[in-house]
């Protein structure tokens, strides 16, 4: 139920969107915002005059077949308004309304060589805003991805590791703002990451991932060497009307050094974290996960459930879970395309001058509660609007109301996260 105080707030929401003219375990970061990966590129909807201004689509520059480099830029804005019961706020404290420029990322994309290419990329978000003077930018992104054949490749440096859709795919994409699934998985990591398209039509891919976060530049304190896994299917396609299911398992084996930690964010990164299990005494976890997205058109369907067997025999080996169900209608009969090469959908492009409106309803759960173990547990509806207003930009709102389960007691808030982004 929508609070009493939160009402004017959701007018507030609106202007600031309107007017605005731009702003997990202990290894894991805040779900990490949009980023381009190294793929087949998103279509774009040429010699459309979009009622809102946008640049034209960038380009890599070629020099003589041999290099090429192309810059991307992402730029995303949050404000989030709270309204707390009593209880909540004694779980987690009082949450503040507030604006977050949530990603101001820079980065280069390309490749050198011209028979045998070598990908590039290389990535750096400004930080600043923060008011840290000590980590004004950091490095997101740096890796090379070497081809080893048409359908295979090797990717060195720093970079995703292969587990979850909704990290693995980019948030720039996803019909929710925020992901629900962070305490599970980690934001980047070091390491090699090898890719390969099965199928004579790319109806699947296999991905394999080593990292050791020792090997990260300004790491202090090492975990160790993780192992990640991924296999997707493309197990039903019409594509003349834009059905296809998609389906896909991963694994994700966690070293730890007693310094294993499972926390999240209740759908705003400028909230605490509303689940936390602590640092836990443990050898190392093992992570599972399956996943599917049906898509109808401009109908679609994500699902996703994970677990984490936790190896602590002093808490008697806890076991966690989270999943969510997604829902998404583009109006406008729009579809987000899937990509192939990396078993995952594109953000929607929108075909007509008005842009794309899209609704959304998302169903998550989050449970960190085991053995000796009560991180906590909340519950998650949240219903949306965004509007892809160009290829470029999208503007969106979306109410959330959050149960949580912590230290014996049930608290409720509600949240209204407005949100502006522009991936260039």
């Amino acid at each position: 139920m929508l609070k009493q105080n939160l009402r004017p707030k959701l007018f507030a929401c609106a202007i600031a969107l309107i007017g605005s003219d731009a702003q997990a375990q202990t290894m894991a970061l805040a779900s990490e915002p949009a980023v381009v990966q190294h793929s087949e590129a998103p279509p774009v909807a040429h010699g459309v005059d979009y009622v809102v201004p946008d640049l034209p689509p960038s380009k890599p520059r070629k020099m003589d077949g041999f290099f090429s480099i192309r810059p991307s830029i992402v730029l995303l804005g949050d404000y989030t308004a709270f309204s707390q019961d009593p209880v909540n706020i004694a779980q987690v404290g009082e949450q503040r309304d507030r604006w977050e420029v949530r990603a101001a990322r820079i980065q280069l994309l390309g490749h050198v060589g011209s028979h045998f290419k070598v990908r590039y990329q290389i990535a750096g978000e400004y930080k600043g805003f923060d008011g840290d003077p000590n980590t004004k930018w950091q490095l997101t992104d740096l890796s090379v991805t070497l081809p080893l054949g048409t359908r295979t490749s090797l990717q060195l440096g720093k970079a995703k590791e292969a587990f979850a859709y909704e990290m693995v795919g980019d948030a720039a994409n996803l019909p929710g703002s925020e992901r629900v699934l962070s305490p599970f998985f980690v934001s980047r990591n070091t390491g090699a990451r090898l890719v390969h398209n099965w199928g004579a039509t790319k109806q699947g891919t296999v991905t394999l991932a080593v990292n050791n976060d020792k090997w990260d530049i300004g790491t202090v304190a090492s975990r160790g060497i993780d192992v990640s896994g991924r296999l997707t299917a493309l197990v039903w396609e019409q594509p003349d009307e834009a059905r296809f299911l998609h389906v896909g398992a991963a694994f994700r084996h966690v070293a730890s050094k007693g310094n294993l930690r499972y926390r999240g964010k209740p759908g705003s990164n400028v909230a605490t974290n509303f689940v936390d299990t602590g640092e836990l005494d443990a050898d190392d976890a093992l992570h599972l996960g399956v996943e599917g997205l049906l898509n109808l058109g401009s109908v679609s369907f994500l699902g996703e459930w994970v677990t984490a067997k936790v190896d602590s025999p002093s808490l008697d080996n806890p076991r966690f879970s989270g999943w969510y169900v997604t829902g998404s209608w583009v109006l406008t009969g729009e579809t987000r395309p899937y990509d192939r090469s990396v078993g995952y959908s594109r953000r929607v492009i929108p075909k007509g001058r008005w842009g794309a409106p899209e609704l959304v309803a998302r169903w998550a759960e989050t449970d960190l509660r085991d053995t000796l173990v009560d991180g906590g547990r909340f519950r998650r509806l949240d219903l949306g609007v965004n509007w892809w207003a160009t290829t470029r930009w999208k503007f969106g709102m979306a109410y959330g109301h959050i149960w949580l389960d912590r230290d014996g007691t049930r608290g409720s808030t509600d949240t209204m996260l407005t949100r502006f982004q522009w991936v260039y």
